[in-house]
């Protein structure tokens, strides 16, 4: 029933909102040697953030608006200065940990890796786990908020009791008003940097987050259970998007509401171990070696 639902996602997106869209290769198509490196990293120091969650709200039978919580981060945020390059994840294609990208997409270090889709996001990250030996995974959707800082775009939109629909139209208008015409895959820093030292974010490659998209009963204390389909995953970029996993180019289908995303690609946190737990990591490895 996931992959029927899917199926069903992506071609009524296709139908309904973009057809699709040739796109051009980065650079001329050249060959990628090497082995996984460590990125940069920067780290986004403990903070607040203002928060207003994803998904889809219902009270009382009706389009709520999404609730707005303010989140405590008490441990500071290891997340990639840049988005993965294209010829880093080549890398990984060459390694058979990843799925090769599509469209002749050309490989070079300071271009963002586009055409990806959630699974092969998740690949990358456990190939260049194994590779480094840290741990690295998608951002979730609030980390990803917290680490744009000014550049996080609350989507909340007012709700019209008497006509819900005016909410989609709304968010709808506000979302083309953007220009997402642009889908070129610009050098590293195009976009420039924000208040915490991050290229490119919120430009005009989305990044895909590990939250799922969900829909949610609430009531008058913004409490309820919701429905959780991981069929579907969150993209951040100029604003927020709804894409089926397994959607390279949500141009051309897949997107679940309002204006498709003019690539997807993504970023990467790395998890930051005790020096205790580094240590005994370390002499588990020597005590397998040695036995």
């Amino acid at each position: 029933m996931l992959i029927a639902f899917k199926l069903k996602l992506a071609l009524a997106c296709a139908a309904g909102l973009a057809g699709p869209i040739a796109v051009a290769p980065l650079v001329s198509d050249v060959a990628v040697h090497g082995t996984a490196m460590e990125p940069a990293i920067v780290r986004v120091a403990p903070g607040h953030l203002s928060y207003r969650e994803a998904g889809d709200f219902i009270r009382a039978g009706r389009q709520a608006d999404a609730p707005l919580r303010a989140m405590q981060f008490t441990k500071p945020l290891h997340i990639m200065r840049e988005q993965v390059s294209s010829a880093d994840y080549q890398l990984c294609v060459q390694d058979g940990g990843c799925r090769a990208l599509d469209r002749g997409v050309a490989f070079a270090f300071d271009r963002p890796a586009v055409q990806v889709n959630w699974h092969d996001a998740e690949a990358y990250a456990s190939w260049l786990s194994r590779k480094t030996g840290h741990r690295y995974r998608l951002p979730s959707d609030a980390e990803w908020a917290f680490a744009a800082g000014s550049r996080f775009k609350d989507d909340g939109a007012p709700v019209d009791a008497d006509d819900p629909s005016k909410r989609w139209l709304s968010r709808y208008e506000r979302e083309s008003e953007r220009d997402l015409s642009d889908t070129t895959a610009y050098p590293f820093g195009k976009f420039g940097l924000n208040e915490h030292g991050i290229a490119d974010i919120a430009g005009n490659v989305w990044e895909w987050t590990s939250t799922c998209f969900t829909r949610s009963r609430i009531d008058e204390t913004a409490a309820g259970k919701p429905t959780v389909n991981c069929g579907v995953r969150i993209a951040e970029g100029a604003h927020r998007a709804y894409v089926t996993d397994f959607i390279r180019d949500a141009r051309a289908g897949g997107c679940a509401q309002g204006t498709p995303p003019a690539n997807l690609g993504f970023r990467l946190v790395r998890e930051e171990t005790s020096w205790v737990a580094s240590v005994s990591a370390r002499w588990g490895k020597m005590w397998t070696a040695r036995s």
